[in-house]
Formats: C-alpha cells, sequence, structure tokens
C-alpha cells in the first residue's frame, strides 16, 4: 500500500458516492465508542484477524440494529471460529446469547447481536453478494468506515 498522506491513509471513491477510507495498522475499535456492543465487536474481529472490517452505520435507515459490521475470513474454518469466539465473548462480557445463522457451511455467517448485526463471509461469497452496495446505494451523506487489514 503506498500512503496518500502522512497518516497512511487511503482514500477511494465507494460506488454510491460516497468515500471508504482505509486505515494501515489501526485498531477497530478505534471508531466505535468504548464500551459498547460495537467496539466489542470490531475488537473481537481485529484478534481474530479478520479481513477487509467495513462497519456502516444504520441509524435512520433500519430500525434492525444500529450498525452492521461485514468482514471476511479466509477460509471456511477461519469464518466459522471467528463466530464462535464473537458468540463466546458476547456472552462472556454479558450481552446475552447472539443468534447465528449459516454456521455450518460458513461461507456466510450472520451473527445478530441486538445493536449489531455482523456479516462474515469467505472472500468469494461476500464479492458475490456485495452488501456494502446494497446498503450504501443512494447514501451519500453518510460514508461507510472501512478500516482493517488489506
Amino acid at each position: 500500500m503506498t500512503p496518500n498522506s502522512p497518516t497512511g491513509a487511503q482514500a477511494r471513491p465507494a460506488d454510491a458516492g460516497a468515500t471508504v477510507v482505509t486505515m494501515p495498522e489501526t485498531s477497530l475499535s478505534d471508531s466505535a465508542e468504548p464500551g459498547t456492543i460495537h467496539a466489542l465487536v470490531l475488537d473481537q474481529l481485529d484478534e481474530d484477524q479478520a479481513q477487509d472490517v467495513v462497519s456502516i452505520p444504520l441509524s435512520g435507515k433500519s430500525s434492525i440494529a444500529d450498525h452492521m459490521v461485514i468482514a471476511s475470513g479466509r477460509s471456511t474454518r477461519q469464518v466459522a471460529a471467528m463466530a464462535g469466539k464473537l458468540a463466546e465473548r458476547l456472552k462472556k462480557e454479558g450481552h446475552g446469547s447472539a443468534r447465528i445463522e449459516g454456521l455450518p457451511a460458513a461461507d456466510w455467517v450472520l451473527i445478530d447481536a441486538g445493536d449489531v448485526v455482523v456479516h462474515l463471509f469467505r472472500p468469494e461469497v461476500r464479492s458475490f453478494y456485495n452488501l456494502e452496495r446494497m446498503w450504501g446505494f443512494g447514501d451519500e451523506g453518510a460514508p461507510a468506515a472501512s478500516v482493517g487489514r488489506a
């Protein structure tokens, strides 16, 4: 990655006219309010070496959650392990039992943590469904935050 600025941040235009900023080697949880489920999810995904993590604020767009987090794992084994560890940590930290769908195949796993909905994908499946574009389409005022490993 070639830095565009002194901080190493790179800006690229997103499909919906929003700008997605990718920060090199930055803690994912820095973009969330400390102590929230959102921060816990981002921190756990960072620990599990999730790739291409994107957090989409859903306030004003949907009543299903406050944030949608989308991330990739390198294999079905990693996707399944990330889902299991995240659900375990949510329960351990007192946020109750998260509902998990898609775990047997682990191509696309959905974790409903209440205020945060998490989608974990294998890269090929993620590019096919392209949820980032679907949720960002037509929303020019609020860019999705993309922070993570390339």
